[in-house]
């Protein structure tokens, strides 16, 4: 665009005024005190760094340690939550004055709960990432993205679901107890599980019977999916099978605000 006489900074001095006369230009403010504005940064962030490097890990709290922390201090507080109930419930159950009947009935529903441990056989389902080098085993596959060589969200909840579907008694991920309220959540590459944090490899472990448990892995269309990448690009899948094994009881708190009893 060529130069005018429009132009803010070539209109002529009006007659009569001594160009030290002239008012000042807002412009000519607005840039004087942007360069007072970064001398005043400069000196704070001298004064505060008294010759010391601000950037370095040492004097910045990385958010992934943040997190683990929160997660290993959640941990803490769950085990002691879980010894807390524990022992309220023993002295309710002393004092109830409940019949052997309606001992057994509660207990049938803490198992449907998820709330008690239970024993018996099971399978457990090892995922894991791919190696990050990792390159198209097979010939018509294109060369994977990164997204291709980890484990997501819908990958564990898949495993879940179908072994639910086979019929499990109770489901664990990892150290912890499914309930009706658990939510299965992904973020990056890390699972987040009430509360807590984990990184590959995940395991799913399910009581139940061993067989229908491992048709119903079999049977997924999901699973099936995942199992593509498996044999393309060389993400782990392991399931074991155990004669004899015990899954805990769920230890955090159930936040519910509305509940009925289960039509049977």
């Amino acid at each position: 665009m060529s130069n005018s006489a429009d132009s803010p900074a070539d209109r002529p001095v009006p007659s009569g005024t001594s160009p030290e006369r002239r008012r000042l230009r807002p412009a000519r403010l607005l840039t004087a005190g942007i360069f007072a504005l970064a001398g005043l940064i400069f000196w704070i962030s001298f004064d505060t760094a008294q010759g010391t490097n601000l950037r370095t890990d040492d004097s910045m709290l990385r958010l992934s340690d943040l997190i683990q922390e929160r997660s290993r201090k959640n941990t803490e507080l769950d085990d002691q939550a879980a010894a807390v109930r524990s022992e309220v419930d023993r002295l309710a159950r002393r004092d109830s004055g409940s019949s052997a009947a309606e001992d057994r009935r509660l207990e049938d529903l803490e198992k449907s709960a998820g709330t008690s441990r239970i024993t018996g056989r099971g399978v457990t389902v090892t995922l894991t990432d791919a190696p990050p080098d990792a390159t198209a085993r097979l010939p018509g596959y294109p060369e994977p993205e990164p997204d291709d060589l980890v484990i997501h969200q819908q990958d564990i909840q898949a495993v879940v679901n179908a072994l639910w579907d086979g019929g499990a008694k109770g489901v664990k991920v990892m150290d912890q107890r499914l309930i009706s309220t658990s939510a299965v959540r992904c973020v990056g590459n890390t699972l987040i599980l009430q509360g807590r944090v984990y990184s590959p490899p995940y395991k799913v472990t399910a009581v139940g019977d061993t067989a229908r448990l491992q048709k119903a892995l079999a049977g997924s269309p999901a699973i099936q999916n995942y199992q593509l990448y498996v044999n393309a690009y060389g993400l782990g899948w392991k399931v074991d099978q155990h004669k004899a094994m015990t899954l805990p009881g769920y230890s955090g708190t159930v936040d519910l605000r509305y509940s009925k009893p289960l039509e049977r």
